[in-house]
């Protein structure tokens, strides 16, 4: 069906190919899954089988590609619309009309199909992709999720006989991507459609897929063979196989059930071990602990948490009040090495007298806590629930006025520059009172290694994290609010929620006001409810991963804390300001956001462009946007244009640029899409120091894997609503949904990811 005869790549400018030799078959009625890093060239390989390369993108195309027969040199991408069908990775691109049933209805009415063949086609795609809902939304007002749901539907309908798909499944929650595979699947089983798709998040689609096109680096043709052959040889690999390769499995598992039948030894040496950590650590608390008015609906949980209180009576407060830290980190003292984490840009913060992390500010460490400890009295100014009866939490430390200065500048804690005042000198950063500490990217990452599951193995730390603060705004300086400029009256239907869930800590003698608060917070757009009273309490430190279906409300939450929406109901303060009364001047300081469209945060023609901008922006000294880049992901070139890097060089560009301001709260919107293993390796390494310097994050996503690895907290959401609070490990064990692929295949044990097996076997 798809045949490449020695094709070659090269675009205008480039001194090397971006594929070449590839020589290739790809038969009638398969899935061929094209696999490899980031940047050697997947969605170009996919460009050529439209036509889109090299008729749209520009550059070079040596060889022949045919499709159906038909040669795409001299078959423009009109031309082949009838056979091919195409998704790139960002569906806004692929939309045509406004509304969901007129998007679906627009691809047959080019090719001139009767009205009642439309119709049925519609209806049946609409139910293939669960989009009946939505028939009649406006596009733009629907989730990310949603409108990659709808882009795909959009192909189906005129019934291509292939279908060449980018990232598919990058902006899905795991319950709708398995709907959409199944899709595919029968798509190809029935109908004898072929499917060429690309994909990053592997663990999701290798056990649908007939054969492996891999692309092992730049320029190298690819292999073609089974799933198994090729993961065998693979430098991208899920976490099953990775498992695999740690027991010596052969031949590898390529899916949950074949892993469960080979664990049963794994599991018994197991058993009489700990996942190193434990449970994930307590999350920092500040003195300002509040009952949230939308507590879990189980009711069970310690009865006083750090932010957070449950319906839990007084009989749970011993039950889990067990101090805990990361299941996927070690503590450096001991000597562990979560292979997961690629040494990042930043150390620890400096918080106690010998340089160490305490457990506040660092995420791989440990607070002592006592298993009796007491339920705290409530805070008489939160709203309370009626239907949702609250254990007692701390109360809150009156706030500082306005005429009191801080302890190290003297400079009132309410005034416009309080972020850009250096900390007490026991350290920086948020968890100090002070500004974020800088990140100097000098840090040497480490490869992925094979032998780790395709995860980067922590090297040592070579970063700094500065001390001093922000530099002061120069006068006459303009900078350009590019988040919020460019994003005014933007946002997506598809959002985020609440408050630290770990057992109670002591509070430091001098805690640090909370990065950002949310009390019984309700947000309404157009006819669509988005949140409902949701409450959440974020400290310096912690790391919260919001999850839920697409369209729950986790964007949308993301927005209000940036101040892009405004709330129907309730109170949301971020570093003691309201973000939609704020001048971008000053809530960028306290608050960045990375969306889910990198583009809507890049407008300069090169990265280097982008980078100057970004520290003009953030008054940061000049290159500390570009070392950033490169610590992220290293190989982007200066003078490369944004628009031709893939889409998880652009996200890391986007990523780079917001912390450049290196704001106390960093909000970041599906921040894996596009990224490989080694790449997503890299940002956990980043966010986890990022936190152990006292900043707060909170991560939007899909990706459970990623919630494994790196979040001390997760909070589920449906239909605008908190349904779960919780540490990670007691979250996603107990859920089908969200469980890691190394918690599925070894539970009932808590273990996560394959790092910590790692560990505890070593």
């Amino acid at each position: 069906m798809i045949r490449f005869e020695n094709v070659s790549v090269t675009y205008d400018g480039a001194s090397e190919p971006t594929v070449r030799g590839v020589d290739l078959t790809i038969p009638e009625g398969e899935l061929v899954l094209l696999a490899g890093p980031s940047g050697v060239g997947k969605s170009t390989l996919l460009g050529t089988v439209s036509g889109l390369v090299p008729h749209f993108t520009g550059g070079t195309l040596r060889g022949r590609v045919t499709v159906a027969g038909r040669d795409t040199r001299t078959h423009k991408p009109r031309e082949l619309s009838d056979v091919v069908g195409t998704v790139g990775q960002d569906p806004l691109s692929h939309f045509v009309t406004d509304t969901v049933e007129e998007e679906l209805a627009y691809g047959m009415e080019s090719l001139g199909l009767a009205p009642e063949v439309m119709r049925r086609r519609v209806e049946e795609t609409l139910d293939l992709l669960g989009l009946a809902a939505l028939r009649d939304r406006p596009i733009a007002t629907l989730s990310g999720g949603q409108q990659q749901r709808v882009a795909i539907g959009s192909v189906l309908t005129p019934h291509p006989r292939v279908l060449v798909l980018d990232e598919p499944t990058s902006a899905l929650d795991p319950a709708a991507a398995e709907e959409v595979l199944a899709v595919l699947l029968r798509l190809v089983h029935d109908l004898g459609t072929t499917v060429l798709l690309a994909e990053h998040r592997l663990e999701r689609v290798l056990q649908y897929a007939d054969q492996v096109a891999l692309l092992p680096s730049p320029g190298t043709p690819p292999l073609l063979g089974t799933p198994a052959d090729m993961m065998s040889v693979s430098p991208v690999y899920p976490p099953v196989v990775a498992l695999g390769r740690l027991a010596s499995w052969s031949p590898l598992p390529l899916t949950v059930r074949d892993a469960r039948r080979r664990a049963t030894d794994l599991r018994e040496r197991l058993a009489v071990l700990t996942p190193p950590g434990g449970k994930p650590q307590a999350a920092p608390t500040t003195a300002d602990t509040r009952t949230t008015p939308t507590a879990p609906a189980t009711g069970t949980g310690p009865a006083s948490t750090a932010g957070r209180a449950t319906t839990a009576g007084p009989a749970t407060a011993t039950a889990s009040a067990t101090a805990a830290r990361p299941a996927n980190a070690t503590d450096p003292a001991t000597g562990g090495n979560p292979a997961s984490t690629a040494s990042p840009a930043i150390a620890a913060d400096p918080t106690t007298a010998d340089g160490s992390a305490t457990a506040a500010a660092h995420p791989t460490g440990t607070t002592p806590v006592s298993a009796d400890a007491p339920a705290t009295p409530a805070d008489p100014a939160t709203p309370a629930d009626p239907a949702t009866p609250a254990t007692p939490a701390t109360p809150a430390t009156p706030a500082t006025p306005a005429s009191e200065p801080t302890r190290a500048t003297g400079v009132p804690t309410t005034t416009a520059d309080t972020t850009n005042a250096p900390g007490p000198a026991t350290g920086v950063g948020p968890a100090s009172g002070g500004t974020p500490a800088a990140v100097t990217a000098t840090a040497t990452v480490t490869a992925a290694d094979p032998s780790s599951g395709g995860e980067a193995v922590e090297p040592t730390p070579s970063a700094i994290v500065s001390p001093s603060p922000a530099p002061a705004t120069r006068p006459g300086a303009a900078p350009r609010w590019r988040l919020f400029g460019k994003l005014a009256g933007g946002g997506r239907d598809g959002s985020r929620a609440r408050p630290p869930g770990q057992p109670p800590t002591p509070a430091p003698a001098d805690p640090a006001p909370p990065a950002a608060e949310i009390r019984a917070l309700s947000v309404r757009r157009g006819h669509v409810q988005a949140l409902r009273r949701i409450g959440l309490t974020l400290v310096a430190g912690e790391t919260v991963a919001l999850m839920g279906r697409n369209g729950a409300g986790k964007s949308t939450l993301l927005s209000t804390l940036v101040g892009l929406v405004e709330p129907s109901a309730g109170t949301v303060r971020v570093g003691g300001v309201v973000p939609h009364r704020t001048s971008p001047r000053d809530l960028v300081r306290r608050v960045g956001l990375v969306p889910q469209e990198p583009r809507d945060l890049l407008y300069a023609d090169t990265v280097a462009g982008e980078c100057a901008a970004a520290d003009r922006d953030a008054q940061a000294e000049p290159g500390t946007c570009r070392a950033l880049v490169s610590g992220l992901l290293p190989g982007i070139a200066d003078d490369v244009h944004p628009r031709d890097l893939s889409e998880g060089q652009r996200l890391t560009l986007a990523l780079a640029v917001v912390l450049t301001a290196r704001p106390p709260l960093l909000l970041l919107d599906e921040p894996t899409r596009g990224l490989d293993y080694a790449a997503k390796a890299r940002l956990v390494a980043v966010l986890r120091e990022l936190a152990a310097a006292g900043h707060a994050i909170v991560l939007a996503t899909h990706d459970v894997e990623l919630a494994a690895e790196l979040a001390h907290r997760v909070v589920l959401l449906a239909e605008g609503e908190v349904i779960a609070d919780g540490p990670t490990a007691e979250v996603v064990v107990s859920s089908p949904s969200f469980a890691p692929q190394v918690t599925k295949i070894l539970a009932p044990q808590e273990w996560l990811t394959v790092a910590q097996v790692r560990e505890a076997l070593a």
